[in-house]
């Protein structure tokens, strides 16, 4: 966060520093309307722990070192966002990742009330899937920058399961509404060229959810004709959530990251 913002400052300093040049007017920052259609590829860190229907904590499981799964897959990303007053916005975006996998292990794993031995062969699967939506007031907002803050709710639904012959699956599904803070800013450096970053953060604990969610995007954006865009950029999300079943105990931590490039169309 810290470099982002410094990079936003060098980028964008002399955007500051002399009033009386003409001020660009980019479509980032005065339509009203965007639509975004992309992905980024994303490079996947999972582990997690189920716990026994008798009240053990379980212990943690990678999906990728230990089970096999993508380390690396490409996701497709959508989003979009509306202007709806002069310093108000609504954002809305989605993603969704799905991936699965057959190892023979080299070592003992315990998921949930199951104990896979070394050397068999397991199916695994871990999804994940995310529903952002956001309300943004932009306190500070010109035809050329644009800062801002919003809250929103992350609506993140994943599922874990690992199968094996002879010894069965145990699969563990959870939606969790992740409510959240936003900073936002956007910058023009020309009337074709701007920079947008923001970044998500909260940490709770309610009902029998607790954890807390991470999402930063930077942006470049391109914007050679009236109502289309180009982009590229950096996107990240790092999730950590515990849910106290009844029966069980779930653990899930997971962090998705790596560059994005989408195309937009705006009016």
């Amino acid at each position: 966060m810290k470099t982002i913002a410094l990079l936003l400052l060098l980028l964008c300093g002399p955007l500051f520093a002399n009033a009386a040049d003409e001020v660009p007017k980019h479509g980032l920052l005065i339509d009203t309307f965007r639509l975004s259609l992309g992905g980024f590829y994303a490079e996947s860190t999972t582990q997690a722990r189920l716990g026994t229907s008798t009240g053990g904590a379980g212990v943690d499981v990678s999906f990728e070192d230990t089970l096999g799964l993508e380390s690396r897959k490409p996701v497709a990303e959508f989003a979009a966002y509306w202007r709806f007053a002069e310093h108000w916005r609504a954002d809305l975006s989605y993603f969704s990742l799905n991936r699965s996998a057959s190892r023979a292990l080299t070592g003992d794993i315990t998921w949930g009330d199951n104990t896979y031995t070394a050397g068999t062969v397991v199916s695994s699967q871990f999804k994940i899937s995310d529903l952002r939506a956001a309300l943004g007031y932009s306190f500070f907002r010109r035809t050329d920058k644009e800062l801002g803050v919003g809250i929103g709710l992350h609506s993140t639904a994943l599922k874990a399961s690992i199968d094996a012959a002879g010894v069965g699956a145990r699969s563990e599904s959870v939606t969790a509404p992740l409510p959240f803070l936003s900073l936002y800013g956007s910058f023009a450096l020309t009337d074709t060229w701007a920079l947008s970053m923001r970044t998500d953060w909260l940490s709770l604990a309610y009902d029998k959810y607790s954890g807390g969610i991470r999402a930063t995007a930077f942006d470049i954006v391109y914007q050679p004709f009236k109502s289309v865009a180009f982009g590229v950029g950096m996107h990240s999300l790092t999730l950590r959530l515990d849910v106290d079943n009844p029966n069980s105990k779930f653990q899930a931590r997971m962090a998705l990251q790596g560059p994005a490039a989408f195309m937009s169309y705006s009016f």
